[in-house]
């Protein structure tokens, strides 16, 4: 016999929308007190929640409120992931100027994105509507939506912060990588270049995400000059500045810093979330994996920017990411091994992808 809550799931299908939407508001806080109870019948309740999204935009709430939470639940998660049909329809709504649960269908998306699978995105093709001017690539789609969320200009409903998380999941994997360091046919800019002047927004979400993003992305090693080269990525100051503060540095090592870190106001803050500080810390470390990385951060003086960020951030990881760092750089290169070393850290050590 189903219970008295499995029984109410059964009216989120029910012909009448009064009772979907009074159905659906009281299921939604078991959604992560009781994910149970929408795991019966071989997940059609899943099968529902999905067509509900397309509802009226309180229902649609709701069923994408409890889709989020439920697609912690790994099985949940690949129903969801690998419905193709599905898919289609969330990225449609996406990109439509006045869906009023957009942020909720990025939430959504980035939850997906966890499932290795959604790596095919990279080829996937939607039209695009009139206010993006990106063609029908749909990873382009999602990047202007990303620019274009910072200021509200595309969807008032939608500041599109989570699709950060989508970009960092998706760039775990190498095609997705390729993506982002690929100058775009439509507009010959970088993708990552559009990312890259987050790292010290105002929501953490985007900072955090963005900065997990390139992080990824400079695990593919090859694109370390384009990272570092002023003409292409330039990527350098904008993974600085967040993990600088207002301390003062001596002239000497000022002088020779990127012009963008030298004069910072007195008010300046390095930012506050110590995970962020850390993932910027392992980037950097990531581009010493050849010399001529760690010669570019050495001509730079990185060093007394991770010394003070050592000092002055109080947290575990930060300092052992630093610590790391700071081995690298101040190793002999003349040292036998120097150039196999660099980039291979021990076990306990070893940077990966976040």
């Amino acid at each position: 016999m189903p219970t008295e809550l499995e029984e109410l799931v059964g009216f989120i299908a029910h012909p009448n929308p009064q009772i979907r939407k009074l159905a659906i508001e009281n299921l939604e806080p078991y959604s992560t007190a009781q994910p149970s109870i929408f795991k019966t019948e071989d997940l059609l309740p899943i099968k529902h929640l999905k067509f509900l999204i397309r509802d009226h935009p309180k229902i649609a709430e709701h069923a994408l409120t409890i889709l989020v939470n439920l697609t912690a639940d790994q099985t949940i998660l690949e129903n969801v992931a690998t419905d193709d049909r599905f898919l289609g329809i969330l990225l449609g709504n996406l990109v439509d100027p006045v869906e009023p649960n957009a942020n909720l269908l990025a939430m959504l998306l980035a939850n997906m994105a966890k499932w290795d699978g959604l790596k095919s995105i990279v080829t996937r093709k939607q039209d695009a509507p009139e206010g993006l001017k990106t063609g029908d690539l749909v990873l382009n789609q999602l990047l202007d939506l990303f620019v274009k969320g910072a200021d509200g200009s595309y969807n008032k409903n939608a500041d599109f912060d989570y699709l950060a998380y989508v970009f960092a999941d998706l760039s775990k994997h190498d095609e997705i990588r390729q993506f982002f360091i690929t100058a775009q046919s439509y507009d010959n800019v970088v993708p990552l270049n559009k990312i890259k002047v987050f790292t010290e927004h105002k929501s953490e979400i985007r900072r955090k995400g963005v900065a997990s993003t390139i992080k990824n992305v400079a695990f593919d090693i090859p694109t370390h000059p384009a990272f570092m080269d002023e003409d292409k990525v330039n990527i350098l100051p904008y993974i600085l500045l967040p993990i600088m503060g207002s301390e003062e540095y001596d002239v000497e090592e000022t002088m020779n810093m990127l012009p963008d870190l030298q004069l910072l106001p007195p008010d300046k803050q390095r930012d506050s979330d110590p995970n962020i500080v850390q993932t910027h810390v392992e980037t950097l470390t990531l581009l010493t994996t050849t010399r001529e990385g760690r010669e570019v951060l050495r001509s730079i003086n990185v060093y007394p920017i991770i010394r003070e960020t050592h000092l002055r951030v109080n947290d575990e990881g930060v300092r052992e990411a630093c610590d790391r760092l700071v081995q690298v750089l101040m190793r002999d290169e003349a040292e036998p091994g120097a150039e196999e070393d660099a980039g291979e850290d021990d076990e306990d050590d070893r940077i990966v992808e976040v």
